[in-house]
């Protein structure tokens, strides 16, 4: 009895060993990618949305999925430059992408890896930021506008003028990065916003600080809460972020200002160094697919760049005038490339000098007003009950 116990002990044991060992490989064959987006930019499963990334683990077991998020090109670029992270998979914006591949942060796409490259309609193949198509695969587009509420703003908005309208002090947003900031007030100026002209980027710039008295405050995804719930009338964004806020708040409206505007693309790229490219290759492929294309487009809200998902969303959406802008709207806009570095560091100076000069919103001010009084109300009491 004895022996038979120790056998089937053996059998056991071998058995236990046999699992272990086919767990422990497929650990070691699972990998795990890092994707670092824009916040709010895929769909994420919630209001009875795709979830995309579960899609993706589900569709490749093999691979895992990390996913965070950022608020800026400039966020990201730092983050990257300072090599305190990395990642398999970044979305930046054109003129971005531009800058990192004259830095040689990003990876040479292998295309046969991405046979879903081929949707992508020809308007956004081999761009100015990325001549040869070497780098990166477009993920959505969009352009840039005055998102308002039409209960708390009066008459026409058509220029990029009413964010600096006293009328509207402390109810006014403004982008919270250098480059969209610095476009805004280079096209009311009447400049390029490509400009390289030093002059220019200085009455840009002394346009902007004119601008901190009105603001209520700089912002990137505050937006959203803010508007969307009625803290403030006026904000420059993205169009395709219009219609999330518009869902929530029905007297949100959108207007392209007659002074021109920017046409942004946003890209999915392989940073330098990754240990799994060909992972990340199969992330960006499959985010090209035609339901994924689809989902993603109808959660955020921007414009697709793949044919076969141009042709499957609805014509009330085709013909809105924000997806799809006319052609009219289009030639007024341009689109960022990237600067020379002496000028990208020189408009950080300028931005930070910006952030720092004055008083950076009403808010603030009525703040430090509020401390004042509060002190001098202090100060008072103790008099008092020091002649006492």
């Amino acid at each position: 009895m004895k022996k038979w116990v120790t056998i089937l002990t053996a059998v056991l044991l071998c058995f236990t060993c046999l699992q272990v060992s086919a767990l422990d490989v497929r650990a070691e064959d699972t990998v795990t990618i890092k994707v670092y987006n824009w916040g709010e930019y895929i769909s994420d499963g919630s209001d009875d949305s795709m979830d995309v990334i579960k899609e993706f683990e589900a569709q490749y077991p093999g691979i895992k999925v990390s996913y965070t998020t950022y608020a800026t090109n400039e966020e990201l670029y730092a983050k990257l430059r300072s090599g305190s992270a990395s990642y398999d998979v970044i979305v930046p914006s054109d003129y971005m992408i531009s800058r990192m591949i004259a830095e040689d942060m990003l990876e040479p796409l292998d295309f046969s890896n991405i046979p879903n490259f081929a949707d992508i309609d020809d308007t956004f193949k081999n761009p100015q930021y990325d001549p040869e198509n070497e780098y990166s695969v477009p993920y959505t587009w969009g352009t840039v506008g005055i998102i308002y509420n039409t209960t708390m703003v009066e008459g026409t908005v058509d220029s990029w003028e009413v964010l600096w309208d006293p009328q509207y002090t402390g109810q006014i947003l403004m982008f919270n990065n250098s480059r969209d900031a610095f476009g805004i007030a280079e096209k009311l100026l009447g400049f390029s916003q490509n400009t390289t002209d030093v002059k220019e980027l200085e009455q840009a710039a002394e346009k902007l600080k004119e601008q901190k008295m009105v603001l209520q405050a700089y912002v990137m995804d505050e937006i959203f809460d803010k508007m969307s719930n009625g803290e403030a009338a006026l904000a420059p964004y993205y169009a395709g972020d219009f219609f999330i806020m518009q869902e929530d708040n029905p007297d949100l409206a959108f207007a392209v200002p007659k002074e021109g505007t920017n046409l942004f693309v946003d890209a999915m790229v392989i940073p330098k160094g990754t240990e799994h490219k060909k992972e990340a290759e199969t992330f960006i492929n499959f985010m090209l697919e035609p339901d994924i294309g689809l989902a993603n487009i109808e959660f955020i809200g921007y414009s697709t760049p793949l044919k076969t998902v141009k042709s499957m969303l609805d014509e009330e959406v085709l013909n809105d005038g924000i997806s799809y802008p006319s052609q009219e709207i289009l030639d007024k806009c341009e689109s960022f490339v990237n600067l020379p570095d002496e000028l990208n560091r020189y408009m950080d100076e300028l931005w930070v000098d910006i952030r720092a000069s004055g008083s950076s919103s009403v808010i603030e001010l009525i703040f430090l007003f509020a401390v004042i009084l509060g002190l001098g109300g202090a100060l008072i009491i103790y008099l008092r009950r020091r002649n006492r």
